[in-house]
């Protein structure tokens, strides 16, 4: 096992920082917090700017939704495979270590990453995938699941969260790796509402945004630092791989608590004091060999793939259709009107809806309600809208 260490004048600083109060230059102020409806949600000694966003971010609809939506591994009855309800909370602790050794704002932090996969797909990336083939065919349009989480909580369900928190979700995609994450400064909503159109129209969209504070860039690097060691386990406890020493042994080392360790530690050591964040080129390098052995050993697995591309898929595109039918027809029995549409008008009417959420396009519709399903939910839904097709799917047992 390999445990890099910060250096000593590093440490030794970090502490004094801490024992004087002093924090980054580059750190965002609560008192810029930015929203929608200004003269509400204003903050207070026992609720800051940023702890208003966790709060409400915490109590949202769909926050709850995490808790059964995959991560890499579906169909499994194992409690110990890492939903997306934990990699969120993996996200954050990360983040907010390295933010307290860079002295930033902890808060806004936290908030950007519990939002920041809200509104992610079931079944992961190839749900994502799914979803956004059909979208994309029906509308031309791009389905990015860091777009739609910011849906969630500033469309769907308005709830007046900051633009800096809205900003760092949308902008937080860890499939992206950069050498140099440097925030671009905080614009206005009227800016952020066309990059987010903008990158919608983009099937690489994603790929082109950086987050407007220092915040959003950290929440976008421990994004990755949360999964590429977690998804090894997970791949052990599914039984992909018998053990983590089928990865290279880099800087990095091939265990999640290296890789965590190694990468914290040579971020905060080269992005301490400055305006922009970096890993030395090495442990960059490695970062991104360390992903690319992922893809190589899980992601692109027959085992791991195969369901998806086979059973998943084609369950999609019925329920898909279908949903799509029973909207433009009316059909107010329909799971889309009951479990959706109805669901999202009961949810308090604290901030006023651009228009009705019922008169929004019906492809977005169909999306809002798909996106938001569990594992579970979807599969049941599938059963009881096709009850004479049954589902080509299987979970592996508990024994």
């Amino acid at each position: 096992m390999k445990y890099d260490q910060l250096s000593e004048p590093l440490q030794r600083q970090i502490l004094e920082d801490r024992a004087t109060g002093c924090r980054s230059p580059y750190a965002a102020p609560d008192a810029h917090a930015l929203r929608r409806e200004p003269g509400k949600d204003r903050p207070n000694p026992l609720r800051p700017a940023y702890v208003r966003d966790v709060e409400a971010i915490l109590h949202s609809a769909y926050y709850n939704r995490y808790a059964d939506k995959t991560q890499v591994f579906s169909f499994y009855r194992n409690d110990d495979i890492t939903r997306r309800a934990l990699h969120v909370q993996l996200v954050s602790r990360i983040a907010r270590n390295i933010g307290a050794a860079l002295g930033l704002n902890l808060d806004l932090i936290e908030a950007i990453a519990l939002g920041h996969d809200i509104g992610h797909t079931p079944f992961g990336h190839a749900g994502e995938r799914h979803l956004g083939e059909l979208y994309h065919a029906h509308t031309g349009r791009y389905f990015q699941h860091n777009l739609h989480s910011v849906r969630c909580l500033d469309g769907i369900v308005p709830y007046n969260i900051s633009l800096q928190v809205l900003d760092g979700i949308a902008c937080h995609n860890g499939e992206y790796e950069l050498d140099e994450y440097r925030p671009r400064g905080v614009g206005d909503f009227a800016c952020f509402d066309r990059m987010l159109d903008e990158a919608s129209r983009d099937e690489r969209g994603s790929a082109h945004l950086t987050p407007m504070t220092l915040e959003g860039c950290v929440v976008r690097v421990c994004d990755m630092i949360a999964y590429l060691g977690k998804d090894r386990q997970d791949a052990v406890r599914a039984r992909l791989i018998e053990d983590e020493s089928v990865f290279e042994d880099g800087p990095l080392g091939s265990h999640n608590a290296e890789i965590i360790n190694n990468l914290t530690v040579n971020l905060v050591e080269n992005s301490y004091g400055r305006d922009h964040l970096c890993l030395s080129p090495e442990y960059f390098e490695a970062l991104r060999r360390c992903k690319q052995q992922n893809y190589e050993i899980i992601y692109k697995s027959p085992l791991v793939a195969a369901v998806y591309d086979e059973s998943v898929r084609p369950m999609f595109h019925l329920v898909y259709e279908r949903l799509l039918e029973d909207l433009t027809a009316g059909r107010t029995d329909s799971p889309i009107f009951c479990h959706h549409i109805d669901f999202v008008e009961s949810q308090p009417a604290k901030y006023a809806r651009r228009r009705p959420y019922r008169e929004e396009e019906p492809n977005q519709i169909v999306v809002d309600y798909m996106a938001s399903m569990t594992d579970d939910y979807f599969v049941d839904l599938y059963a009881h809208l096709f009850p004479d097709r049954p589902a080509t799917v299987s979970y592996r047992p508990y024994f």
